[in-house]
C-alpha cells in the first residue's frame, strides 16, 4: 500500500501500469475502482463488462477518461464538492489518490506532498518491482490464468427459498389480510349489547393482535439463505509462497462479575478464540474486565500458560469445538477421522492438563470468595489497582503476543490483552456498551484490526472455521462494499430437550432473521457478530447514492426543525471536514513543516476532537481503511496511548454513544446500535453455517428466563420513548427500507402487546364467571369467516415451517413462551419503561435463590420467587376457576346450558395451554409435585363448585325468571 500502486481489488496483486503512457493502469474513469488489467480481461471475457462499482461499462471508460479528469478537478459550488465527496469505506488511504471522488485538488495535493516526504525511496523500489513484472512472459501468465480463474469467482452466493415454498406462502399471507378485513368489519358492526363492554374489549384487542401480525409478517416477504465458499477464499488471500492477505480481526471479550459469571467458562470462550483456524498474526483477543476484578486478571494469565499447549494441540489434529471444557465433555466418537495414532496419547494427556488447569482456577476463585480487609495484593507486594470496582485507574496487561512468547512448539500465538477502563465516582460509565467503546479504542490503539467480532463471556468458538465464513462476505469486492456488520444465529448447550422455554429461540433465529437477510439484514443480537469498523466509527458506505436536495442529514434527522434546504447543507458540511481532515491528519507529526495554506487544513482535526475526543493516534487510525497501526505511532508509547484512550473522561463532549460506537440510551444497544448502521446505509447479512459458528449458555429455570425477557422488553420499551424511535427516526436520508423499519417498529412496539393479551387471557373466565360471552350468535356467513380465519393461520404457519425447516415442536414452544413472556415480563418491561423514562424512577425485580435439585438439568427445575410470576399465575387461577364455575352451572342449568358453554370453555383451554410450561415451572420437577398443593386444589375447586351452584352471585336480583330459578334451586 506504501508504495503508491494501488492493489487489485480481485486477484489482491499489484494493478500494474498501464502500456501507453507508463502511469498507472486505471479500469474505470469514473470511480478509479482498483483492478488489474488481467482481471478485467477475464471479467469481459466472461461477458461482465461493468465496473464492478459503478456499473459504468468498460468500453466507455476511455472516451469518458479525459472529460472526467477536467470536470473532477474543478467542481462549480462547494456545496457540489460536499455531496459528492467520498464517505471513508473500504477503499485504503493510498487508493484515494487515484480516485478523487470529491473533486477537490486539496486532497490529491495534499497526500502527493506527505508521500513524497515520507516514502521517496519505497515508491522507487516498489516501480522497479512492478516493470519486472510487467516484463513477465506471456507464456508464463497463461499458465496462471487458471489460478486467477478460481480466484476472481464469487465467495457467496444467494440461495432463494424455492418457489413452490414462498409463492402459495405469499398468497395465503393477502388471503389472511383479505379475511381478517371482512372479520373485522363482521365484528365492528355486530356488536354484542348484552355484554357490551366485553364485546369491545376482545374487538380493541383483536386489532392490536392483527396490528402486530403485520409487523411480524411482512418482514419475512423475501427470505433466503447463503452459501460459502471456504476454499475460494483461500485461494484469492492465501496463495502459496506469498504472504497471508486475509484482513486481521479483533475479539472482544466482555465480562464484569466473576462470581455471577464464572472465570472458567470466560476462559474456555478466550482459549477457544486463540485456538480459531485463522492466521495468528491476524488475531487478537481484547478481554474487558469491567469490574476490575483480581481474579479475572489471575485467571487470565493461568489461561495464557494452558493456552501455550492446548492451541498446538487444537491445530495439530483439527479438533472441534476449541473450548476445552465443552470438547472433553461431549459425547461422542473422538476417535473418528483421526488417522495420527499418537492422537489418543495426547489427547489424554491434554486433559490430564486441563484437569490440572481447573484445578488451579478453582482455587483463585476459592481463594477470592473472601475478600482481604486491606483488599487483594499482587505477586510483588503492591495493592491491586481494581480493589474498588467503582473508582479504579484503567489497567491494561498485553499476555500474549507482544512479549514474543510461543507455545511449546515454538510457534507463534495470537495476541492477548486484558483490559479495564477507568472508574471514577460520578461519571456514567454506561455498562456494556461503554465498555464495548473502550475496546474499540484501546484496539484501535494497539492492532487496529479493519474488523471486530464481539462475544459474550459465556458463548464460545464452536466451529473454528467461523471467522473465515465471515470473510466470505466482507472480503468479497462485490458484496462486502456497504456491509456493516455479519450475524450469526445464537445456538446454545445445556438446554432440555423439550427446550420447555424456549430457549433456543428458534423461531426467531431460523425464521425472523432469515426474512430480514432479504430485505437490508438481520437486526445486531449483542454477541456473535463481526463487524466493519469503520460502521463502527459512523461513517456511511462507500456506495451510498448521491443524497438529493430534498434529503435530510441522518444525524439531523430528529433534531430541531429546520429547513430542508439547511438540514442538506449541513450534511455538506459534515462530509467536507471529514475530507478536509483526511487531507491534513497525515501531518500531524510534521506541523513545523507546513506552509499557512496547510496549517489552516488542521482546522477540521478541531471537528474529528469533538467527534472521537483527544488522541491524535485514534483519530489517525480511523482513517486507515485497511487496518494496521499508523507509521507516526511509537511502539514504546502505545500502551500509555491505550491507557489514555479509555479513562473515564475520554468520552465527554464526543460523540461516542450518540453517533459512533455502541450507542447509549438502552439496555438493548445492540438493536439500536445496528439500528442507526442501517439508517446510514448499511445492510447486514446473516450467516448460518452447517455447523454452528458460536455456543452460549442460556437460564433455563423459568425465573432467570423471565427476567432475560424483562430485560430485553425494558430496552425496546426505552428505544420507543427515545428520540430514536423507528417511528419517526432516520426519514430524512431515505436509506432505510420500508420493511426494514417495519421489523424494527416490531422490535420496540412488542412489549405493549402484553396489555391487550392479559385482557383477552382473562376474557374467557369472565364469561365463564358471568355467562356472557364476546360473540353473537353466528351466522352462516360468520361462521365461514371464524372459519376462514382459523384456517388461514394454520396453513400460515405450515407453510412457514416448511420452507424454514423448523420443527411443529420449536414452533409450539416460541407460541407458549410468547404467551407466558408477554403476560409477565412484558407487562413489567412496559410499566418499568415508562416510571424510568418518564419519572426517573429505576424499578428492579429481585430474585430470591433457593437450592436446586442435583441432576443433569437441576436448573430447571430451580424455583425463584419474583414478582414477575403473579400476572401469570392470576391468569392461570382465574382460568381455571371459570371452568369449574362453568361446567357446575351448566350442571345446574341442564342440556341447553351446554351448547354455549362450548365456545367458552375452548377459549379458556387455549389460555391454559399456552400457559402450561409456566405450570410445570411452578411445579417444579416433573412427577414430584407436593402432594398439599394437589390436596388442596382439589379442595378448594369442590368448595368453589358447591357454593357457586347454590349463590349464584352473578345474576341480578331483579331479574323474575332468576329469582324463580333460584327459589326451585333452594326448595323455597
Amino acid at each position: 500500500m506504501e508504495s503508491g500502486v494501488p492493489i487489485c481489488n480481485i486477484c489482491g496483486e499489484q494493478v500494474g501500469l498501464a502500456n501507453n503512457n507508463g502511469e498507472v493502469f486505471v479500469a474505470c474513469h469514473e470511480c478509479n475502482y482498483p483492478v488489474c488489467k488481467t482481471c478485467i480481461d477475464y471479467e469481459i471475457k466472461e461477458g461482465r463488462n461493468t465496473c464492478l462499482r459503478c456499473a459504468t461499462p468498460y468500453d466507455e471508460n476511455e472516451q469518458e477518461s479525459t472529460n472526467h479528469a477536467i470536470v473532477a478537478s474543478h467542481p462549480d459550488t462547494a456545496q457540489d464538492a460536499g455531496v459528492h465527496a467520498r464517505t471513508v469505506s473500504f477503499v485504503s488511504t493510498v487508493d484515494s489518490e487515484y480516485h478523487d471522488d470529491t473533486g477537490n485538488p486539496i486532497w490529491k495535493n495534499r497526500v502527493e506532498s506527505w508521500k513524497e516526504k515520507k516514502n521517496k525511496k519505497k515508491k522507487n523500489q516498489s516501480k522497479a518491482v512492478v516493470q519486472e513484472a510487467a516484463e513477465v512472459p506471456p507464456e508464463q501468465q497463461m499458465e496462471e490464468k487458471p489460478q486467477l480463474a478460481d480466484a476472481a469467482e464469487p465467495l457467496s452466493r444467494i440461495i432463494p427459498v424455492p418457489k413452490s415454498q414462498i409463492t402459495p406462502y405469499r398468497i395465503v399471507i393477502i388471503v389472511r389480510l383479505i379475511v381478517l378485513c371482512f372479520f373485522f368489519h363482521y365484528r365492528v358492526t355486530h356488536p354484542v349489547e348484552s355484554a357490551y363492554p366485553l364485546w369491545f374489549t376482545s374487538v380493541f384487542c383483536e386489532i392490536w393482535f392483527a396490528f402486530s401480525w403485520v409487523l411480524d409478517q411482512f418482514p419475512k416477504w423475501s427470505p433466503i439463505n447463503r452459501e460459502t465458499y471456504l476454499d475460494r477464499l483461500s485461494a484469492r488471500y492465501e496463495r502459496e509462497g506469498e504472504p497471508c492477505q486475509l484482513a486481521p480481526v479483533d475479539f472482544f471479550v466482555s465480562t464484569v462479575d466473576p462470581m455471577k459469571e464464572p472465570p472458567l467458562i470466560t476462559a474456555n470462550t478466550v482459549l477457544s478464540i486463540l485456538a480459531v483456524d485463522y492466521p495468528v498474526e491476524k488475531v487478537s483477543c481484547y478481554v474487558s474486565d469491567d469490574g476490575g476484578s483480581m481474579l479475572t486478571f489471575e485467571s487470565l494469565a493461568e489461561t495464557s500458560e494452558f493456552a501455550r499447549k492446548w492451541v498446538p494441540f487444537c491445530k495439530k489434529f483439527s479438533i472441534e469445538p476449541r473450548a476445552p471444557e465443552f470438547y472433553f465433555t461431549q459425547k461422542f466418537d473422538y476417535l473418528k477421522d483421526k488417522v495420527q495414532p499418537s492422537f489418543v496419547k495426547e489427547r489424554r494427556a491434554m486433559k490430564r492438563e486441563y484437569e490440572e488447569y481447573k484445578v488451579r482456577v478453582n482455587a483463585l476463585v476459592a481463594k477470592a470468595q473472601k475478600t482481604p480487609e486491606d483488599g487483594w495484593t499482587m505477586a510483588d507486594g503492591t495493592p491491586w489497582p481494581g480493589n474498588n470496582p467503582r473508582d479504579h485507574p484503567g489497567m491494561i496487561q498485553v499476555f500474549l503476543g507482544h512479549s514474543g512468547v510461543h507455545d511449546i512448539e515454538g510457534n507463534e500465538l495470537p495476541r492477548l490483552v486484558y483490559v479495564s477502563r477507568e472508574k471514577r465516582p460520578g461519571y456514567q460509565h454506561h455498562k456494556k456498551a461503554g465498555a464495548e467503546n473502550a475496546l474499540i479504542r484501546v484496539s484501535a490503539v494497539l492492532t487496529n484490526a479493519p474488523y471486530i467480532l464481539n462475544l459474550d463471556c459465556d458463548h464460545y468458538v464452536n466451529n473454528s472455521k467461523a471467522i473465515r465464513e465471515a470473510m466470505c462476505f466482507l472480503m468479497d469486492p462485490q458484496v462486502g462494499r456497504d456491509v456493516c456488520y455479519v450475524q450469526f444465529p445464537q445456538r446454545f448447550d445445556g438446554i432440555d430437550k423439550s427446550d420447555r422455554y424456549a430457549n433456543r429461540n428458534i423461531v426467531f433465529f431460523d425464521v425472523n432473521m432469515k426474512g430480514l437477510d432479504g430485505i437490508q439484514g438481520p437486526v445486531y443480537v449483542g454477541t456473535g457478530t463481526v463487524f466493519n469498523r469503520q460502521a463502527l466509527y459512523g461513517y456511511s458506505p462507500s456506495n451510498l447514492p448521491t443524497i438529493h436536495k430534498s434529503s435530510s442529514s441522518f444525524s439531523c434527522c430528529c433534531r430541531r426543525k429546520k429547513p430542508a434546504k439547511e438540514k442538506d447543507l449541513t450534511e455538506v458540511y459534515r462530509e467536507a471536514k471529514r475530507e478536509d481532515l483526511n487531507s491534513a491528519i497525515f501531518n500531524l507529526r510534521e506541523i513545523e513543516n507546513y506552509d499557512d495554506h496547510e496549517r489552516s487544513l488542521l482546522i477540521s482535526q478541531m471537528s474529528f476532537e469533538k467527534t472521537f475526543g483527544m488522541s491524535s493516534v485514534f483519530i489517525e487510525s480511523t482513517l486507515m481503511e485497511n487496518g494496521g497501526v499508523p507509521d507516526s505511532a511509537n511502539p514504546s508509547t502505545l500502551i500509555r496511548e491505550a491507557i489514555h484512550v479509555i479513562g473515564c473522561g475520554y468520552e465527554e463532549k464526543t460523540a461516542w454513544g450518540k453517533e459512533i460506537g455502541w450507542i447509549y440510551g438502552s439496555v438493548t444497544e445492540d438493536i439500536l446500535t445496528g439500528f442507526k448502521m442501517q439508517c446510514r446505509g448499511w445492510r447486514s447479512i446473516y450467516c448460518m453455517p452447517l455447523r454452528p459458528a458460536f455456543k452460549g449458555s442460556a437460564p433455563i429455570n423459568l425465573s432467570d428466563r423471565l427476567h432475560q425477557v424483562l430485560r430485553w422488553a425494558l430496552g425496546s420499551v426505552e428505544i420507543f420513548l427515545s428520540r430514536h424511535c423507528p417511528l419517526w427516526y432516520g426519514f430524512g436520508g431515505g436509506r432505510l427500507k420500508w420493511l426494514q423499519r417495519l421489523a424494527y417498529t416490531n422490535t420496540i412496539v412488542y412489549p405493549f402487546t402484553s396489555l391487550p393479551l392479559i385482557a383477552y387471557c382473562i376474557l374467557p373466565a369472565v364469561c365463564l364467571l358471568t355467562g356472557k360471552f364476546i360473540i353473537p350468535t353466528l351466522s352462516n356467513v360468520a361462521s365461514i369467516l371464524f372459519l376462514g380465519l382459523f384456517l388461514s393461520i394454520i396453513v400460515t404457519s405450515v407453510l412457514e415451517l416448511r420452507w424454514s425447516g423448523i420443527g411443529i415442536e420449536d414452533w409450539w414452544r416460541n407460541e407458549q413462551f410468547w404467551v407466558i413472556g408477554g403476560v409477565s415480563a412484558h407487562l413489567f418491561a412496559v410499566f418499568q419503561g415508562f416510571l424510568k423514562m418518564l419519572a426517573g424512577i429505576d424499578t428492579n425485580f429481585t430474585v430470591t435463590t433457593k437450592a436446586a435439585d442435583d441432576g443433569e438439568f437441576a436448573d430447571l427445575y430451580l424455583f425463584k420467587w419474583t414478582t414477575v410470576l403473579i400476572p401469570p399465575t392470576t391468569i392461570l387461577i382465574v382460568n381455571l376457576v371459570g371452568v369449574v364455575a362453568g361446567f357446575s352451572d351448566a350442571l345446574n342449568k341442564g342440556y341447553e346450558a351446554w351448547g354455549p358453554l362450548f365456545g367458552k370453555v375452548f377459549f379458556s383451554f387455549w389460555v391454559i395451554l399456552h400457559l402450561y410450561p409456566f405450570l410445570k415451572g411452578l411445579m417444579g420437577r416433573q412427577n414430584r409435585t407436593p402432594t398439599i398443593v394437589v390436596l388442596w386444589s382439589v379442595l378448594l375447586a369442590s368448595v368453589f363448585s358447591l357454593v357457586w351452584v347454590k349463590i349464584n352471585p352473578f345474576v341480578s336480583k331483579d331479574d323474575p325468571s332468576a329469582m324463580v330459578q333460584n327459589c326451585i334451586d333452594m326448595d323455597c
